[in-house]
Parts: structure tokens; C-alpha cells; sequence
């Protein structure tokens, strides 16, 4: 066992790029669907375009060196190298802030808000308002590679966070995500209660209770749209929770499989008037097909299966940015039954994918909530010193 963090860089050889591009053109297309478009999955026209593009127009290199413009290192925690994002911030009181990201996501989503919440003074914001950033890959996802073993739950992740920010040195810190993001955001802040400030979550997902009285009309609406999208589970959710293996092979062969497979959900989870470029969902699936992670980031669904639905616990404060276009909107009074909520947002536009589809919104609110966090840090320490009672901060308990 080692404690060793090791610079890293992405250097894709050649020979990958050369192989991606004659498997692209070797493709075999299936027929149409007869049905109309989206229906059935993936058109087959919307997916050609895409891989042309992919083949003839994306250029890796150049997102590959805006990925490495960002210091990036591995290290072994519980046997599992670990890839993340480092950027420290140039303010000397910037607080320490780990983001995790989802299926079909990787940290290439978070490529918009890193440096504006490491530096907000060079993009037009407060010093004040800095972070130290860390943006690990999960178990069996991008460079986080190889995996030696399936079992990489939701808890397992949150404690091998959680000791990733002991190395770096973070005793106090705060935890952002969505997706899978948000399960271990809220899981890092269980098993390490007295390091974590406050949680940010852009997808808060929630059982629908069967009494629904004093509701409001809007509220009743999403509690009814998280009862559809919960009785209909999607089809990768059933497939990489059961057999994910006999997907694998097809994910890891197919350059067009791996994109069908994840274009379908940065289509289908976003906002529809406001969709994700290309370039942005093609560099998260080279991620993908380079590392042959459509295999092992499926296992994390199975290891993960028993979490759908299940009571999670969050002791510290919780803010909340929702997306309009999500798959699950919260209710605040439903959720507030479990969690301290201090903070809540209603973004005007995006869906699933907020640090993709609006950086700005998710970066000032994520800003926004923190400030209300360090400030009540502030207090604590002031009131412990005095011997008095903080009276601002709105306790870190679950309700």
C-alpha cells in the first residue's frame, strides 16, 4: 500500500487514432427503424452524421491538450488506480472541492467550470469565491484503469474519495455532483462527516410518497414524473445492472456502438433547445473508447444495483440546482423530510448534464451555495472560540 500521487498526462498513441478512424469506415449500418425518429433508439442518419464527424472532423489532439492543460495525476487507493483533476486555486484561502461525475459522463464535463471555480478572478468573479478543484475518474471509468475487481460500490467510491482528499492534504472540504455524482457526493459527506461543509448536487433524485396532500400543482406534476420515469426504467440501467458483460463486448469492438450507446442519453437527457455540441459528447466517448471503459463502467451499475431507490444519508447541508429538463425534478418539501436543504435554485434551461449544458449557471450557483457554507465555517470557528452558539448556520443534521 502506497500513498504515492504520480503526475499524469494523456498520450494517446497514434496507432489508437489510426485504428478508431478504419474501424469507422469499415462500419456495418443497420437498417432504419420504421418508426418515427427516436422511437426506437438511435436513427441511423443522426448517428452516421455523427460518426463522419467523429471520423473526418473531430480532432482528439486538441481536446486532448485541453485536458492536459489541467494537472492530472493516478494514485492506488484500496488496490484501484485512481485518475483525477487537480488545479489548485491561486487564492491562498480557496476551500477545497471535489467533483464526481456520472454514467454516460467523465471528467471532460467538468471542462467548462474547472478553471472558473479554481481562479473566479480571472472569469469575472470574487476571489473570495475560490476553490481548490479535484475532479477524480470513477472505478472502471476513463484512465481510473484497470479494474481488478467488480465491487466497486457507491460507498467503496465515497471512501476512497474521501482518503484521495486526506492525501491531498483537505481537511475541510466540500463535494459537488450529479448522476452517480450526486449518490457519492452525499455518501463522501456519511463517511467523513467531520471534513465535509456542504454538498452540491445538480440531480437529486426521490421516491414519490403516496400521500401527496397539500402538494402544489407543480409539485404534484413532478412527483407524477418521477413515478413514470422509476415504473419504466431505461433500458441501460436494466441491461448494465444485470448482464453487463454481454454488452461489453459490442461497446468495446464498436466505435459505433459506444457512440450509439452514448449519444442516445446526451440527446435524450438534454435540453432540447439548447443541445450539447458534438465535440464535447465525442470527447467524453473517446474516453470511453480509448481506455475500453464501456465495459467496465457498466460493472458499476451492477456492483451499484441494490442503490436505486434506496435511503441515503447526508450529514452535512445540501444545496440544490435544478435542471428543467432533467429525468427526476425534485420536490423541496419531500426532500427536505430527509436532507437539510439550505439552498435552492431553479435554472431556466438544461437537463441532465448541467456542467455541459450551462457551466455559467452551474459555476455561480455552486459559488453561490458555498459562500453561505464558508460563512457559517466562519462563525462555527468564531462561536467555539467565544463559548457561544452560532445562530446563522442551519446545522449540518439530516431532517
Amino acid at each position: 500500500m502506497t500513498d504515492l500521487i504520480e503526475p499524469f498526462r494523456i498520450a494517446i498513441p497514434q496507432v489508437d487514432l489510426d485504428d478508431l478512424v478504419a474501424r469507422l469506415e469499415r462500419t456495418r449500418w443497420p437498417a432504419e427503424a420504421p418508426a418515427a425518429e427516436w422511437d426506437h433508439g438511435v436513427p441511423v442518419s443522426y448517428l452516421r452524421g455523427l460518426a463522419e464527424y467523429w471520423r473526418t472532423g473531430y480532432d482528439w489532439r486538441a481536446h486532448e491538450a485541453a485536458l492536459n492543460a489541467i494537472p492530472q495525476y493516478t494514485t492506488v487507493i484500496d488496490g484501484q488506480r485512481i485518475h483525477f483533476l487537480h488545479l489548485r486555486s491561486p487564492e491562498p484561502d480557496a476551500l477545497p472541492l471535489l467533483l464526481t461525475h456520472g454514467w454516460p459522463g467523465s471528467v471532460a464535463e467538468f471542462l467548462d467550470v474547472v478553471a472558473p471555480l479554481a481562479d473566479p478572478a480571472a472569469h469575472g468573479g470574487d476571489p473570495a469565491d475560490a476553490f481548490h478543484v479535484v475532479v477524480p475518474s470513477l472505478p472502471g471509468f476513463g484512465f481510473s484503469q484497470p479494474v481488478l475487481d467488480g465491487g466497486w460500490t457507491v460507498e467503496r467510491t465515497a471512501r476512497a474519495w474521501a482518503e484521495l482528499m486526506h492525501r491531498l492534504g483537505y481537511e475541510r472540504y466540500g463535494t459537488q455532483g450529479g448522476d452517480w455524482g450526486s449518490v457519492v457526493s452525499r455518501l463522501v459527506a456519511a463517511v467523513d462527516p467531520g471534513h465535509v461543509v456542504g454538498v452540491h448536487l445538480n440531480y437529486l433524485p426521490f421516491v414519490p410518497p403516496e400521500e401527496t396532500t397539500g402538494l402544489s400543482d407543480e409539485d404534484l406534476a413532478r412527483v407524477e414524473r418521477a413515478r413514470r420515469y422509476l415504473a419504466a426504467p431505461s433500458g441501460h440501467l436494466v441491461q448494465q445492472s444485470t448482464r453487463p458483460q454481454t454488452l461489453a463486448f459490442a461497446l468495446t469492438d464498436s466505435p459505433a456502438g459506444q457512440l450509439a450507446w452514448l449519444a442516445e442519453k446526451f440527446v435524450g437527457w438534454a435540453d432540447p433547445g439548447h443541445p450539447i455540441a458534438a465535440d464535447r459528447v465525442l470527447t467524453t466517448v473517446m474516453l470511453y473508447w480509448l481506455t475500453g471503459a464501456g465495459a467496465s463502467s457498466a460493472w458499476y451499475y451492477r456492483a451499484n444495483a441494490g442503490v436505486r431507490g434506496a435511503p441515503l444519508p447526508c450529514p452535512a447541508p445540501i444545496g440544490v440546482a435544478v435542471s428543467p429538463h432533467d429525468l427526476i425534478l425534485p420536490v423541496r418539501s419531500l426532500v427536505e423530510r430527509k436532507y437539510t436543504i439550505t439552498h435552492w435554485t431553479e435554472f431556466g434551461r438544461g437537463g441532465h448534464f448541467a456542467a455541459l449544458e450551462v457551466p455559467e449557471a452551474l459555476t455561480a450557483d455552486v459559488r453561490a451555495f458555498f459562500r453561505t457554507v464558508r460563512a457559517c465555517a466562519a462563525e462555527e470557528a468564531w462561536t467555539a472560540s467565544s463559548g457561544a452558539l452560532p445562530t446563522s448556520c442551519a446545522g449540518t443534521a439530516p431532517t
